[in-house]
């Protein structure tokens, strides 16, 4: 039994206590609204929380487990929700003021099969509006604070609330969404675990769209172990989301712990690597020897279609944003974020010919990679962002400012997106100011099995997931 408070224990600790009958779903779900109740305000994560909800959804949690049903290792453990996930009777406002009372009737695929495993919902947490957004900053309904740091810094984006909540110990895993990197990012900038999985594994269905050809899905956690039991129960085909039709299931658990011996790790330092902060290049080249030490094959690769991903992501995302929200932009944008609205803007003419040129382009190097760069290579070590966070307020300097440092904050989690790869952040430092440092593993597509097994490995070999911010200051 972990001696760690419960608010920073991970699922697979609370869930065997829960199994055990030392811990109940009731106790452990009022201990983390009294969290909530006390922490939210300086922390800003959640946007709504549905107490008296999770209180009946607990109860209901124990009695089951009293009456000898167990769901399995999710059963009575609380998560939260990013605010464009589905939630049946509550509102999906997308962090957007122009969604009005936008309550929704039935829950979306992921948050069905998270409640049929037995989980509780604690909440809806704060997204960028439209999950269109890096740095995590949302002018509407407040921007979460990184935990990490009693000075307002980037939480990232756009899974903001997801990922302080988790950081801070509100809840043990949040659901996020990751389009060019809304999963990784805020893992990576607020030391937790984030898992973004490949397009097809994990229904979309009842999730607010920002891009029909990026968008993923995926779980925010405290523990590589943790990750993959979420993604267990989440993933599979779906007949409401075509892009899952004819993926089956597969096991993450099974191999989850059999250790890296022999497995091909790529560093691509001719892309990934660009004008790196120092303490994050020191903390990469630790990486890179812990693999090592481990029975890894490390070696150094060239990695040319990332580099061209990288050039054509915004062609395709910010593209498919404007046909979604084009009758926003043009009848209700300033009601928009001041921020998300005018960059859409920016993007509202650019022409077909480019959408459907870097799509094909995106194809194509999807297909070169598997016989290129890729081929001889199980994973890519790189970092989840070139620099660990930095104050909100140099984001806010002008929107050109916003627009500059988006894209260096992005540009190792999109090219991902582009190339069809999952991947996973989880700590691998700490800045000498105090603020995480990520590493992110690249697996081949529909590979998030080696990704997990890789990170896992990696995990419990360092001591980087014992980390906790200090929320002195937020008391």
């Amino acid at each position: 039994m972990s001696d760690a408070p419960l608010h920073n224990q991970t699922i697979t600790e609370l869930s065997i206590q829960i199994r055990e009958g030392a811990l109940s779903p009731v106790t452990l779900t009022e201990h983390l609204l009294s969290r909530i109740n006390a922490l939210n305000g300086p922390l800003n994560a959640f946007n709504l929380v549905t107490a008296d909800r999770a209180r009946v959804e607990a109860e209901a949690a124990e009695i089951k487990l009293k009456s000898g049903s167990n769901l399995g290792p999710l059963h009575g453990i609380p998560y939260a929700v990013k605010d464009i996930f589905d939630v049946g009777g509550l509102p999906t406002t997308a962090g957007s003021r122009t969604l009005g009372d936008n309550i929704r009737e039935q829950d979306c695929t992921v948050t069905q099969r998270l409640r049929n495993a037995g989980m509780i919902v604690l909440g809806k947490t704060i997204t960028v509006e439209f999950a269109k957004g890096i740095a995590g900053i949302n002018h509407i309904q407040g921007t979460p604070h990184n935990p990490w740091h009693a000075t307002p810094h980037i939480p990232g984006g756009s899974s903001a609330g997801s990922a302080v909540a988790v950081a801070a110990g509100l809840a043990p895993m949040a659901l996020g969404s990751d389009t060019g990197g809304s999963v990784r990012a805020p893992a990576g900038l607020c030391g937790t675990v984030g898992l973004k999985t490949t397009v097809g594994r994990v229904s979309r269905h009842g999730v607010f769209p920002l891009s029909w050809t990026l968008d993923s899905v995926g779980p925010l956690t405290r523990s590589v172990e943790d990750a993959a039991l979420a993604y267990t129960t989440m993933h599979g085909e779906d007949l409401n989301d075509d892009s899952t039709i004819g993926i089956g299931a597969h096991d993450v658990l099974k191999n989850l712990k059999a250790g890296i011996k022999g497995l091909r790790v790529g560093i691509p330092e001719d892309v990934f690597y660009d004008d790196l902060d120092p303490e994050v290049e020191n903390s990469m080249r630790d990486c890179a020897a812990m693999f090592t030490d481990l029975g890894a094959h490390v070696s150094t690769i060239s990695y040319p279609e990332a580099r061209i991903a990288q050039s054509i992501r915004s062609s395709i995302s910010s593209i498919e944003a404007c046909v979604i929200h084009r009758k926003r932009l043009e009848t209700m944008v300033e009601q928009m974020d001041p921020i998300v609205g005018p960059r859409m803007l920016l993007d509202l003419n650019r022409p077909a010919t480019e959408y459907a040129a870097a799509l094909r382009q995106m194809h194509a190097l999807r297909r070169t990679q598997a016989t290129g760069s890729l081929r001889d290579i199980d994973i890519l070590l790189v970092p989840t962002i070139q620099s660990p966070a930095i104050p909100v307020a140099a984001f806010e300097e002008s929107l050109e400012t916003y627009i500059e440092l988006s894209k260096r904050y992005s540009d190792n989690t999109a090219t991902g997106n582009v190339l069809g790869l999952c991947g996973l952040s989880l700590p691998c430092g700490v800045s000498t100011k105090g603020l995480p440092i990520g590493l992110m593993i690249y697996a081949k597509p529909f590979a998030e099995d080696i990704a997990l097994r890789a990170g896992y490995a990696y995990e419990q070999a360092t001591e980087w997931r014992l980390q906790h911010p200090d929320l002195g200051w937020a008391s």
